[in-house]
């Protein structure tokens, strides 16, 4: 029986994320805070994406539903909300929802109170992460953090960055952390390297102040980083 897939979030990263994995095989659910506002929503993405209507048109096969649906259902699942949202998001898909179950964090602090580039949320910075915050709201499941540091597109499709580049992954569980590794190969990713524990995530999130500037520099958001060793 094929492994079904919750994914939190219904823009660009979704999306994204529950085209490929539905090409790869996997039932989804993709969760949003209030369904009948996201099917009427006509507004294109700050990417000029299609709105999710139109998006779905294309995967119809991916099913709507509630944040709470959505992790009922999964047996992974993908947290890919606004950093900002995360914690409240899970509070309404239950926390109970998530129990023994695998939860990939995707999800970045990113502060944009202040317009770009944003800062980091300085309580999930340094000594803290947004992920090391998830795993305590979702004690019974086990949460990696991964795929945070590049685009959507790179996500499922590393080579769109002209190279092989590195993925990491962080978390507690080495069960959790191996069935997240084999999706990752199954993007593409051929070069992954595990962090350790949660506490990894700070890191990860720390990349992306980086990540923005390289983006403003060179006007390409099709880009990794590798680790030569």
């Amino acid at each position: 029986m094929a492994v079904k897939v919750g994914i939190l979030g219904t823009g660009v990263v979704g999306q994204t994320l529950a085209g490929k994995l539905t090409e790869l095989g996997y039932p989804v659910t993709i969760g949003t805070r209030d369904v009948s506002k996201t099917m009427a929503n006509t507004d294109r993405n700050p990417y000029g994406g299609a709105p999710f209507a139109e998006w779905h048109k294309q995967y119809g096969q991916v099913k709507l539903g509630t944040f709470a649906e959505a992790a009922r259902f999964g047996d992974i699942i993908f947290i890919c909300t606004n950093g900002a949202a995360t914690l409240d998001a899970l509070k309404q898909a239950k926390p109970d929802n998530f129990k023994g179950k695998t939860v990939v964090d995707i999800s970045n602090p990113l502060d944009f109170s202040r317009g770009m580039p944003p800062s980091l949320f300085p309580q999930w910075v340094n000594t803290n992460s947004l992920g090391e915050e998830i795993q305590k709201a979702l004690p019974g499941a086990n949460v990696v953090k991964s795929l945070n540091i590049v685009n959507c597109e790179v996500m499922v499709n590393p080579r769109k960055s002209n190279g092989d580049p590195t993925m990491f992954v962080a978390g507690n569980d080495a069960k959790a952390k191996d069935e997240v590794k084999e999706i990752l190969k199954q993007f593409g990713w051929t070069d992954i390297i595990d962090l350790g524990d949660i506490s990894g995530a700070r890191g990860m999130e720390m990349v992306l102040p980086f990540w923005l500037r390289i983006w403003g520099a060179t006007k390409n958001g099709y880009f990794g980083f590798k680790i030569v060793r």
